[in-house]
């Protein structure tokens, strides 16, 4: 009996010293070599994993990067910074980033627009929307209940008087809260710019007139007044073309519904 308990002894541990073996040859064979400059770049980031880049989190835009898939400057919340330390590390010339903040292209706050019913259900956007898109009578309204609030880990956005603001003092241009809005009325901006338009509204104006007091008629007296071309009216909405834009303010003053508001988002 004793004998083969011994005998069973050394069998198993014959068979687990072939298999370690194994498992080590099979893992120096079989092991994928990481390219070096990867933990280079992920040292070089800000370690916010927050997606803005349009991968899943730091490391798997680090392998995009060494891989040639990704910018050096695709990273919106390192900025400048940590772009040129990726392209130091890559062997590239270094490009500052496009300096972006998100928006929120909506200026009915509370007062300003009508609604169709009361809401009572849970405080979230995406349920609100899914009722015949929401309490507001202007479709394109915030509805803030502050899903994008929620989805922001910067602690950029608050609901002020039933409409999300975003601090662009803590704003990465992570772009969360762009895919979070159900009403797609957060844009990101450049921080250059001075003026925005504060409505999404496709409606004529003499619908828009009737579901709110500060929405955007299509009136083109804006368009007519810039000496730069830089606004258009499309789809009964003033679109600012910031590559045309010198931030002269005469849009501003000529608005007569005053939603083109004059921003100090750098």
């Amino acid at each position: 009996m004793i004998l083969e308990i011994i005998y069973a002894v050394v069998a198993l541990g014959s068979m687990g010293l072939v298999f370690g073996l194994l498992l080590a040859g099979a893992s120096k064979y079989l092991s994928v070599e990481q390219d070096e400059r990867v933990p280079q770049i992920i040292e070089a980031l800000p370690g916010a994993n927050c997606g803005g880049c349009g991968y899943a989190g730091c490391a798997a835009f680090a392998q995009a990067v060494a891989e040639g898939k990704a910018p050096a400057n695709g990273c919106p919340v390192g900025g400048t910074k940590s772009s040129f330390k990726i392209a130091d590390i890559m062997g590239v010339k270094p490009q500052p980033t496009d300096s972006r903040v998100a928006f929120v292209l909506c200026g009915g706050s509370c007062g300003h627009t009508k609604k169709d019913y009361e809401y009572e259900g849970i405080d979230d956007c995406i349920a609100a929307n899914n009722l015949g898109g929401g309490q507001n009578a202007c479709k394109y309204s915030c509805l803030g209940f502050g899903t994008c609030v929620r989805q922001c880990q910067f602690g950029a956005i608050e609901i002020i008087d039933d409409i999300a603001r975003i601090n662009p003092k803590k704003c990465v241009s992570c772009g969360k809260c762009v895919l979070s809005c159900p009403k797609g009325i957060i844009q990101l901006v450049p921080k250059k710019a001075e003026y925005i338009v504060k409505c999404s509204s496709k409606d004529k104006g003499s619908a828009m007139k009737s579901k709110c007091d500060v929405g955007c008629i299509a009136c083109r007296i804006c368009e007519k007044a810039c000496p730069t071309g830089a606004i258009t009216v499309n789809d009964n909405l003033a679109k600012i073309d910031y590559s045309k834009c010198t931030n002269c303010g005469i849009c501003a003053e000529k608005c007569p519904k005053k939603i083109i508001h004059k921003n100090k988002l750098q």
